[in-house]
């Protein structure tokens, strides 16, 4: 018998011997899962586990990351499941803790990525690839040049009500750490937040996610006719809030959108 521990310092324990049968509850770790080479071992992903592709059409999925079927993962007999802390609700992960071991993350900064992906790594079985992603990701970050006037900024995920990311939350970490100071860093996690509120702040750029509100180039045009003295922005969703090996990516994506919205500041 093996013993893990998860991000929630839970003891996970499974036999040296057992075959891994995983059902990933999480998109950016299915997409983790992945580039560790597990396609035989993934069994069952969500919905919203859009990537990679062949994945997304050929694995049977098991609900939303909201809304789990509980019967159907039973189904797939999985000896692991990956969840979030976050993304998943404690409940269903409560009732899927009877069918097997659930491993929970949990993501606020661009280190407790690494750290997940390292033990994500360990657990299923693949500690040197993982390691070599953590370091690759850490190695490319560390390279980002660091401002010392940051522009303020605000990121929304949802509309009617509008909310957007504050403080603790991962996209926290990723505005920062590319030169953005979240006007709403003083608000904890996902708040709801009005155009006043907005307007009375000295927010320069807002941008709009792609997810999990599906923004589009209307709702911006919208916005922008609102708030002409800002530049509103439709940006990747995936490239600011997904922590697993899409931070490779992701790096790359937020120096470009960084230095341009610098560079016309």
């Amino acid at each position: 018998m093996k013993i893990f521990k998860d991000q929630l310092n839970r003891i996970i324990r499974l036999p040296d011997q057992m075959p891994l049968r995983i059902v990933s509850l999480v998109p950016s770790q299915t997409e983790l899962l992945f580039d560790l080479g597990l396609d035989e071992e993934v069994k069952g992903i969500t919905k919203f586990c859009i990537h990679p592709e062949n994945w997304r059409r050929s694995k049977p999925k098991v609900g939303g990351t909201k809304n789990v079927n509980i019967e159907t993962v039973a189904a797939l007999n999985p000896t692991l499941i990956i969840a979030n802390k976050e993304e998943n609700v404690k409940e269903q992960i409560e009732a899927l803790e009877r069918i097997a071991p659930v491993w929970v993350s949990d993501i606020n900064t661009l280190e407790d990525a690494c750290e997940m992906i390292e033990m994500v790594g360990e657990i299923v079985r693949k500690p040197d690839k993982a390691i070599l992603l953590a370091r690759q990701i850490r190695e490319k970050f560390s390279l980002i040049p660091q401002r010392e006037v940051k522009i303020p900024a605000a990121y929304f995920i949802w509309k009617n009500p509008y909310m957007a990311a504050g403080n603790n939350t991962f996209i926290d970490e990723m505005l920062n750490h590319f030169g953005f100071e979240n006007i709403f860093n003083t608000f904890e996690r996902y708040p709801e937040v009005t155009l006043q509120q907005l307007e009375a702040s000295a927010c320069r750029h807002v941008f709009l996610s792609s997810e999990p509100y599906p923004f589009k180039q209307s709702h911006a045009d919208e916005l922008q006719s609102i708030l002409p003295q800002m530049q509103v922005s439709l940006v990747d969703g995936e490239m600011f809030c997904w922590y697993g090996s899409r931070l490779l990516p992701a790096a790359d994506y937020l120096l470009n959108l960084s230095e341009n919205l610098h560079h016309k500041n």
